[in-house]
């Protein structure tokens, strides 16, 4: 392993005693805490799985939590900020993506074997952060107490260790067990780790916190570690999500709504792209899960895949294809994204095995488009304007995350400009469209403009700006925090 750093106070890492414990969603909080005080913040995580991914200003790729938590701090995200991606694409294999670019294709032990390296570019890039910002919110991946995953370590100890950095160990006590994951994690872990844990916090309590006192004394007895704090459950707080796919509590569903419906596929991607009609008032919500069929709905909308040809295949088995053309007899409205655009064509050729074996596959044929997947990823932020039939052009915004390149006569009639280049097809009957654009929701305009094509009256679909609500729930995240958290224990950590 890469020799440890000489430390320089202005780091802090956030680790978890299992995933989905808040880690992402408290170094989000702090990193706006601190740029609400006006302190200098950057958000950092050496390594992340996730197959929700954003493209940052220098052109590369890193999770979307990192990218939020940049938002949180003003600053556009960069591919400093989470050096290695990792992006499944089998139960066993990912993508791995370094400084922002796809390396390699990697099964679990091979990438256990490059780790050492790759610590290099990790702490490369944490030093490069750490001279231009005054402080670093790092933040953890998984577990640090998983057994089998702590040698060659680069996630969370093994990175804090070389670091030199304090830890400060998150709990979602809505699970159940809070105390036994809080001592349980430290105890598992080695001497010089436990003097670097510097506090606990406790994510997610509903109710009296005083009933809860008896518990934090205990724990605070038993380790000699602080509870820094203790954050009560927020409903209603919608954040983008680092991958898993998740049912928002405003999800409604009533007859009066414009009815959507999105099939999770086996490595559905980017799913972040939804969100804003999840929150939509206006908006009538569906993830459908394997083994469902399609009900009545205004718009099925298939998403990115990580997986294009197989994600297909998983469609057709499933019976959902055939849904999708009932649907479209019936008149109903049909979106792709990316990879889901991709499968509306006819063909999608992969002669060189990026997804998987070599081959072609048959899409829907309700484009006339064709795909050749090849090594090279487009990555790019772009911004244009989106011409639907019976509107005015309106503003879109979003980002390009993908392998493929399409073909065909439907590209000589886009409804997206690009300036640089065009996107977007809409079928001559105007039923079926496609684009490789992700995020492509999150501006109001055009997100409007969309559930217009799709159904729903002009007057209830401009109701609704998802950067004001994103900007809403990290204000009262950061408010919490302020209320629930003590912040001058917390400050002291990345000040001495």
């Amino acid at each position: 392993m890469t020799e440890s750093v000489t430390r320089r106070p202005g780091t802090l890492m956030v680790q978890g005693t299992t995933s989905d414990a808040g880690k992402s969603v408290l170094v989000a909080g702090l990193c706006r805490v601190f740029q609400q005080r006006g302190i200098s913040v950057a958000p950092f995580k050496p390594q992340n799985m996730a197959l929700n991914s954003a493209v940052t200003v220098d052109g590369g790729e890193i999770g979307r939590a990192q990218a939020l938590q940049a938002f949180a701090c003003g600053l556009e995200p960069h591919s400093d900020m989470n050096p290695v991606l990792l992006k499944p694409n089998t139960d066993t294999g990912a993508q791995v993506i370094v400084n922002g670019k796809a390396l390699a294709e990697m099964d679990a032990r091979a990438y256990h074997e490059y780790k050492p390296k790759v610590l290099e570019s990790i702490l490369a890039a944490w030093r490069r952060l750490e001279d231009q910002y005054q402080h670093v919110l790092v933040e953890g991946a998984g577990s640090p107490a998983e057994i089998n995953l702590r040698e060659n370590d680069v996630a969370n100890m093994g990175f804090a260790e070389a670091a030199d950095c304090p830890v400060i160990i998150v709990s979602d006590i809505d699970r159940g067990g809070v105390f036994a994951h809080l001592y349980g994690t430290l105890a598992l872990l080695s001497p010089s780790e436990q003097e670097r844990v510097k506090g606990f916090v406790i994510n997610r309590f509903r109710g009296d916190v005083s009933l809860l006192e008896p518990g934090l004394c205990w724990l605070e007895e038993k380790t000699g570690k602080p509870v820094l704090g203790v954050l009560p459950y927020l409903h209603g707080l919608h954040l983008d999500a680092e991958d898993a796919i998740t049912v928002s509590d405003a999800d409604k569903h009533d007859g009066q709504r414009l009815k959507i419906v999105v099939p999770v596929l086996t490595r559905t991607s980017n799913h972040t792209d939804f969100d804003p009609l999840q929150l939509h008032p206006n908006v009538d919500f569906t993830w459908l899960r394997k083994g469902q069929r399609i009900p009545p709905c205004d718009l099925i909308i298939i998403p990115g895949t990580k997986s294009t040809r197989s994600d297909l295949e998983f469609l057709q088995d499933n019976g959902w294809e055939e849904d999708v053309l009932r649907h479209l007899r019936l008149g109903g409205k049909l979106m792709g994204i990316c990879g889901g655009y991709q499968m509306l064509g006819r063909f999608v050729h992969d002669p060189e095995g990026i997804e998987g074996k070599p081959g072609i596959s048959e899409g829907f044929g309700l484009l006339d488009i064709d795909t050749t997947l090849e090594r090279e990823k487009q990555l790019r932020r772009v911004s244009g304007t989106l011409s639907l039939p019976g509107q005015e052009p309106v503003t879109v915004t979003g980002y390009e995350i993908h392998a493929g390149v399409t073909k065909g006569d439907d590209l000589d009639y886009p409804v997206i400009d690009l300036g640089s280049h065009k996107d977007g097809v809409l079928s001559a009957d105007g039923q079926v469209f496609g684009t490789y654009l992700h995020g492509v929701f999150e501006h109001a305009d055009a997100c409007h403009a969309i559930l217009r094509w799709a159904g729903l009256a002009a007057s209830e679909a401009a109701t609704f700006n998802f950067d004001q609500v994103r900007e809403d729930n990290l204000n009262r995240l950061a408010d919490a925090i302020e209320t629930y958290l003590d912040m001058n224990q917390i400050l002291a950590l990345v000040t001495e």
